[in-house]
């Protein structure tokens, strides 16, 4: 018998692994330069919204999407600080991180960009994979807007009624009561499930706004997703994808969704800080081409589609020093089915919701309401309207009651009516209640 001497092999799994990560085996590659909040490496098979990790001996690994592409090099945008990364670190890729898996037990929490929880309970598995970046639906297959959806917000179901399924924005400048006026439409509406995406909100005021402005019955039936203004650009344009495609979630399974997205404009400046770090050349006010390309393909995707479900949208925008025509609130009233507008007057004055009723419209309005409910706001919005136009002599005392009898009677009633629309935040009234209380207002005038 011929004997065989077997030598033994210890496996050094520490020099397999490094073996494993070697670039020329991994479809990954190097860092080659950090810039600002930008990543460079070189990776020879990358695609533009493919993310990777770089591998960090100092720190947590962190993931990093490809935003764009500059000579030879490859452009990542990371999720967090870049801190601690440097020339020559791996990059590796990371697969599955353009989708997200939800399901109901998303109600009633409170997320970040990348689906983990911000309110200490327990992780969240869910049991539906659904795509982040979704195209919009066909515009053949969106079902027509035919149903109003109630607000619980009097001025709004009165003056601008909005359907289900109808996208509106919210036009404010700062300290106007755009944030208060939001959570009452988070509260009050007559929705199934709310989906409420807060983009580069200060921290401080993420807490108050879900605790004291929403409140715990607000929080029943609704998803808060956060990305704070100290978090990556790449993060704060995520969460307002990942929101609206957790609306499209539940209105795929027949329920009535509302989205309320606060805000736009912070989400154009992620997009601006994107696009520049990618290469973009600055345009209108330093805003790329890039942020023009994506608000369309975001509110698009909200509206009817087949099927019994719908996703309304309320979408804010914060209007820089109250000018109309800056490039964000100019492209985004492009965008919408109606605008609604807050007044700074009114909003120092103490009258909320400040909404300017002549300055604020729904374009579905007049298909969704009753031909009685339409001829009794154009008459409020006729009284508004001779009032403004006589404010002035009004004001300085020109103007002698008894010289016209229609100019009277709407000095008589704007005060009234002004009155009539205030409305405290956790008050909610339904919209016949509302027509009603109109109707007697007008006539016993």
């Amino acid at each position: 018998m011929i004997q065989t001497n077997r030598i033994p092999m210890a496996l050094d799994l520490e020099h397999c692994a490094e073996i494993l990560q070697a670039p020329d085996l991994v479809p990954g590659g190097r860092v080659t330069r950090v810039s600002g909040d930008t990543v460079e490496a070189i990776l020879p098979h990358a695609r533009t919204g493919a993310v990777y990790r770089i591998r960090n001996d100092q720190r947590d690994d962190l993931l990093a999407e490809v935003i764009g592409f500059k000579d030879h090099s490859t452009i990542l945008a990371p999720f967090g600080t870049p801190r601690g990364i440097g020339p020559g670190q791996s990059v590796v890729p990371e697969g599955g991180t353009d989708e997200q898996k939800v399901g109901d037990e998303w109600l009633g929490r409170v997320v970040d960009a990348l689906g983990r929880p911000l309110d200490g309970g327990p992780p969240l598995r869910g049991s539906t994979i659904i795509p982040i970046y979704a195209p919009a639906p066909n515009p053949m297959e969106r079902h027509p807007i035919t149903r109003p959806l109630e607000t619980g917000v009097a001025v709004i179901d009165a003056m601008m009624t909005s359907g289900e399924g109808q996208r509106l924005g919210v036009f404010a400048g700062a300290g106007a009561g755009k944030s208060t006026l939001l959570a009452m439409l988070a509260r009050n509406s007559d929705a199934d499930v709310t989906v409420l995406c807060l983009v580069g909100e200060r921290g401080r005021e993420v807490r108050s706004f879900i605790e004291h402005t929403l409140g715990k019955e607000g929080m029943e039936n609704t998803v808060v997703l956060v990305a704070t203004g100290d978090n990556a650009a790449i993060l704060r344009m995520r969460v307002a994808f990942l929101a609206t495609s957790l609306a499209e979630y539940f209105r795929d399974q027949g329920r009535k969704v509302l989205l309320v997205m606060d805000s736009l404009t912070r989400l154009a400046h992620a997009g601006r800080e994107l696009g520049l770090a990618a290469g973009e050349p600055p345009a209108t006010r330093g805003y790329p081409p890039y942020v023009f390309a994506m608000l369309p393909k975001l509110v698009e995707r909200a509206g009817n589609h087949l099927g019994s479900g719908s996703i309304t949208a309320f979408y804010s925008v914060l209007v820089e020093g109250d000018d109309m025509t800056e490039p964000v609130a100019d492209s985004v009233r492009a965008l919408l089915d109606g605008h609604i507008i807050l007044s700074r007057r009114q909003a120092e004055a103490g009258r909320f919701p400040a909404i300017d009723v002549l300055a604020s419209l729904s374009r579905m309005a007049e298909e969704l309401i009753s031909p009685e409910h339409l001829q009794l706001t154009r008459r409020v919005r006729e009284i508004f309207s001779i009032h403004a136009e006589y404010q002035d002599l009004i004001q300085v005392g020109a103007y002698r009651p008894g010289t016209n009898r229609i100019v009277d009677r709407a000095i008589t009633l704007t005060p009234k009516l002004t009155d009539y629309f205030l409305q405290g935040r956790t008050d909610s009234r339904s919209l016949a209640t509302t027509i009603q209380g109109l109707e007697e207002l007008l006539v016993n005038e």
